[in-house]
């Protein structure tokens, strides 16, 4: 008779079996040592770092309050000071960044015109030899309708 139904004797576990599997599949999925570490080590920072940032908001919030009564009273010399500081500052950056890209310009155009094919090299190939393409296509056009406007003036006027 134990051969009729065998499915019935696997799903009738006891308690004490399933919680041994739970226990065991838990085990298996468990984090080891170093990723312990790991998590416990940005708990800690992360906690840190929030309550700095709380530290710092308050110190602002309360810095705040306490200095506006000042910046209000020297508003008229802060505003001219902190644009012309602006301005300064906008056109050291632009005046740098002009300055990078100059320099990457001209390193490029050394490159190039010593034929070590710098990135970009074979697009201005391929424009100048569209470019003189197209050139000699307009000066063949030209000497061939520039031959007829010929013919067409020596026949308004025979003797010119």
């Amino acid at each position: 008779m134990a051969d009729v139904n065998p499915t019935s004797a696997q799903t009738t576990r006891s308690p004490s079996s399933t919680s041994a599997a739970f226990l065991r599949r838990l085990q298996e999925h468990a984090p080891n040592s170093t990723q312990l570490a790991g998590l416990l080590t940005l708990l800690v920072t992360g906690a840190i770092l929030l309550l700095l940032t709380g530290l710092t908001v308050a110190a602002t919030v309360l810095a705040l309050i306490f200095f506006s009564p000042l910046i209000i009273v020297s508003s008229p010399i802060w505003v001219p000071a902190g644009t012309f500081l602006f301005l300064l500052t906008t056109g050291f950056l632009s005046m740098c960044g002009f300055g990078i890209v100059l320099v990457a310009v001209l390193s490029w155009m050394y490159r190039y015109s010593r034929g070590l094919h710098p990135p970009g090299s074979d697009r201005v190939d391929y424009a100048r030899s569209r470019i003189y393409d197209t050139a000699t296509h307009v000066k063949d056009y030209a000497r061939e309708y520039g031959g007829y406007l010929q013919s067409k003036v020596k026949d308004a006027a025979p003797g010119a």
